[in-house]
């Protein structure tokens, strides 16, 4: 690849150009990754044999803690040799509709919203905003966000499905339980894809005003956007930035991403390639419970992996749960 990076005419098709070139950067970094494991086992072996002849205690902690860290790395990467997808180092667009619960599940889904944004930001994966649609009361109806950074979609894709809160409503004058539904749908980036073709023609596109919290108008102007795409009928809308231009350019993404998971899954023939199983937002069809009240768990019940503090995880230390998930589907 670096060979043919270097021929006449390689950038003459930028868009191809640079594809390729990200996709050289990618393979650099896991060549160079494992060499550097390679090297760091070698050493340690080097280590092991000095101590075996030695009885030195420092050599001893030294090999303790080289070990240990090792095996770590090794783990690390046990988890991301899982993800070799076709779309699994994409970019993943995360779309959270409130489902069963009323004005506690779009307060829930809002959390939700939260928790992904602190799962991004911890990692230092670039976060983009790319619709907001706000309850009447509290919370919100739908969002999408779209995550980048490395195997993005690979780790998302464990995010899908119906998330189940129980809690003590706070929406409620006497403070009673109640169990609430989102659903997390996961999609990868379309990135160009030559197999995802947009037709001006074939795009229906609507303008409205944006609405902010409690149903309130928060624009003059109808900014917000409405695309159908009219072969599919496949509707996105975004409206969460003040600009029509650009909440039309995020509605073609989303929409692109949604076209690429259609064929993907045609070509498939089966739903659960990408986008795993569609199931109503409701009582039974949760792939994780997140309980506040009488006690606090989070269970996944694909893994049955439970955590005894909601609210780390609901600070975005979900990694647990993702790993648990992806270990989960090897040999499947």
């Amino acid at each position: 690849m670096e060979g043919e990076a270097g021929e006449p005419g390689y950038w003459d098709d930028h868009q191809t150009a640079q594809r390729k070139m990200q996709q050289l950067g990618r393979l650099k970094d896991t060549v160079s990754l494992w060499r550097g494991l390679e090297s760091s086992s070698q050493n340690l072996v080097e280590l092991t044999e000095m101590a075996l002849v030695e009885d030195d205690s420092s050599l001893q902690e030294q090999l303790e803690a080289e070990s240990e860290e090792l095996t770590k790395a090794f783990a690390r990467e046990e988890i991301n040799l899982t993800l070799s997808g076709p779309y699994d180092d994409r970019p993943a667009i995360v779309t959270i509709h409130a489902g069963a619960g009323g004005t506690d599940a779009q307060d829930w889904a809002e959390m939700l919203v939260q928790m992904y944004s602190q799962w991004a930001e911890t990692g230092k994966r670039p976060l983009e905003v790319m619709d907001l649609s706000y309850g009447e009361e509290a919370g919100l109806r739908g969002a999408t966000l779209e995550i980048g950074g490395p195997h993005a979609f690979g780790y998302l894709i464990a995010e899908q499905g119906v998330h189940r809160l129980v809690r003590l409503s706070p929406f409620d004058p006497n403070n009673l339980r109640q169990t609430s539904f989102a659903q997390v749908e996961i999609l990868p980036t379309s990135e160009d894809d030559p197999e995802v073709e947009i037709r001006s023609e074939d795009i229906k596109m609507d303008t409205f005003r944006s609405s902010g919290p409690g149903g309130q108008n928060v624009q003059k102007v109808a900014s917000a956007v409405r695309l159908t795409h009219v072969p599919t009928g496949i509707v996105v809308s975004c409206q969460n930035e003040r600009s029509q231009h650009q909440n039309r350019e995020y509605a073609i993404r989303i929409l692109k991403a949604r076209l690429l998971a259609r064929q993907a899954d045609e070509k498939a023939k089966e739903v659960a390639g990408l986008r795993g199983d569609r199931r109503a937002a409701e009582w039974g069809s949760q792939i994780r419970s997140y309980v506040l009240h009488p006690y606090k768990s989070v269970k996944d019940h694909r893994t049955n992996l439970q955590s005894t503090n909601p609210d780390a995880v609901l600070n975005g230390a979900i990694d647990q749960f993702i790993e648990a998930y992806l270990m989960s589907k090897v040999g499947q």
